[in-house]
């Protein structure tokens, strides 16, 4: 007597599990571009490394006798793998079956990854295509998952623990979508990701309007409503960006990033840097290529380039080891702080912070965006929570004013736990020349014979305050440097950050807010 007809079932059962939704589900996936998710997974991961969780889980039909009628496997796929080496958790939906949806066991083997990768501190990947609940789980299904009052999802804690990131690959609803806002994170495919609350027929229903699900929730609404982070052209880009993403991460909060080698000299000078400042101090500059000037070639990785785009975030080396980036920039509303802006700059100190990533700032501030749509967004409120995920950090930090440095937005790109340097374009006060001079002067300039030479007159006077080598005679900087230092000044705090991180205490940090 042998266990051989229990195995030959259970080698039946992931056949089956294999088949997902069947050969014509499959081919229609396919049909609309789409991969399966265990597709998906193997084009993400290294070659042989997925190790899958719950591959038999099913929903069964059984007769009165209790022989099995007919499976359906479940059309949610987790378990662990290896990501270019870095152990990951990894899961998500198949359209082929139920559409996705939660009643098919996406909801309860969405909860255990994240639990699994809290407990076992490793990164958190979710691959997402589906519809959240469905009225089906109404009907079998009446108790509650968390009548104790304590949430079935630990992703408050999740966030704070390990990185998560999360692809948007088809229409996601419901808890789906959500679990793609809950993430540091988060790309979708152009044209074939969809992400709401609600779908179309839901909204129609609740509130009688008639919206296509591409006006609803498709790319062009949620990169800019600043849900999803990045716009992909298709899934093997989503795939390319997550897998760039987690090549700056660590495995955990306890872990601190890793070097990678770098062939760029340390000490290289660009001399693109010399002029790339305009003297008409009305004219913008070329953010990325500022960017590009100082960090380690091709190694910038830009968040959220759609949303809140004032301000420029997104990861880069410098001599190899992983830093956060930000950098003001004046082709959007001047580079001034919006409420956009700053929320975005919330989540990204939060991002660098919990998982040990120095921060480089560059700096042109003409402060907080004013404005009737400024105050109606609620601008200031989001500014000072940024300022408080700004004096919560602890990570070094290294600022260059490049240019304007005004007002209490001009706090939101240093805390004081680094070096702070300035270009000879720098300059900085509380208000900005122009608009200072017409808060203060302004019923002597409507007195004057010639308004506008008498304005000009006290412009040109209080310009001269703004001249850096003011403040450089104080000691209020570090150096005021020739802008081709930058990068080997960078590259000397990078370094020095490596011994302050290498004895900083590891682990979440604490903060009075999360985004």
């Amino acid at each position: 007597m042998t266990w051989q007809p229990e195995v030959e079932e259970i080698e039946r059962r992931r056949r089956l599990a294999e088949q997902m939704g069947g050969p014509a589900a499959v081919e229609r996936q396919h049909a609309r571009g789409l991969l399966t998710i265990r597709e998906r997974i193997d084009e993400l991961v290294d070659v042989g490394s997925f190790q899958e969780i719950g591959r038999l889980t099913a929903s069964a039909e059984r007769d009165d006798d209790g022989n099995l009628v007919s499976l359906t496997p479940s059309n949610a796929v987790i378990g662990t793998a290896r990501i270019d080496g870095q152990d990951v958790v990894i899961g998500g939906e198949d359209a082929t079956i139920r559409g996705g949806a939660s009643d098919g066991g996406g909801s309860a083997k969405g909860y255990y990854m994240e639990h699994l990768a809290r407990r076992m501190r490793l990164p958190l990947v979710r691959l997402h295509e589906g519809a959240g609940g469905s009225v089906r789980t109404n009907r079998s299904r009446h108790s509650g998952n968390a009548i104790s009052g304590q949430p079935v999802s630990p992703h408050a804690d999740l966030l704070g623990t390990v990185p998560v990131a999360t692809a948007a690959m088809g229409a996601c609803a419901g808890i789906v979508a959500a679990r793609v806002a809950q993430s540091h994170f988060s790309v979708m495919a152009r044209n074939t990701a969809f992400l709401f609350a609600g779908g179309p027929p839901v909204v129609e229903r609740a509130l009688g309007w008639s919206v296509s699900k591409e006006d609803l929730g498709g790319w062009q609404v949620h990169t800019r409503s600043g849900i999803v982070d990045n716009l992909a052209e298709d899934e093997a880009d989503c795939l390319r960006q997550v897998k760039t993403f987690l090549s700056y991460m660590p495995s955990n909060a306890w872990m601190l990033p890793q070097r990678r080698d770098c062939a760029d000299p340390a000490d290289r000078r660009d001399e693109d840097l010399l002029s790339l400042m305009p003297r008409d101090r009305r004219r913008p500059f070329n953010p990325r290529k500022l960017i590009a000037c100082v960090l380690d070639q091709d190694s910038y990785f830009e968040l959220a380039p759609y949303f809140g785009r004032s301000l420029m975030t997104g990861l880069a080396r410098l001599d190899g080891y992983p830093v956060g980036v930000t950098c003001n920039n004046p082709n959007f509303e001047g580079g001034a702080m919006t409420a956009d802006s700053s929320e975005k700059l919330t989540r990204f100190i939060d991002l660098c912070d919990s998982f040990h990533l120095p921060v480089l700032s560059f700096e042109d501030e003409p402060g907080f965006m004013v404005g009737v749509e400024a105050e109606t967004a609620g601008t200031l409120r989001q500014g000072v929570r940024a300022q408080s995920a700004v004096s919560q950090a602890t990570v070094p930090w290294m600022k260059f004013i490049v240019r304007r440095a005004y007002g209490v937005a001009a706090g939101l790109h240093h805390n004081g736990n680094g070096p702070v340097y300035a270009w000879p374009s720098g300059e900085w006060g509380s208000i900005p020349i122009e608009g200072g001079v017409w808060a203060a002067y302004r019923r002597e300039i409507e007195a004057a014979p010639d308004p506008d030479a008498r304005r000009q007159e006290l412009e040109d006077l209080h310009s001269r305050d703004r001249s850096p080598f003011f403040r450089a005679e104080s000691f209020g900087l570090y150096d005021l440097i020739d802008p081709r230092e930058s990068r080997p000044l960078a590259v000397q705090f990078i370094r020095h950050a490596q011994i302050q991180l290498a004895t900083r205490e590891l682990g979440p940090r604490m903060r009075t807010m999360r985004p």
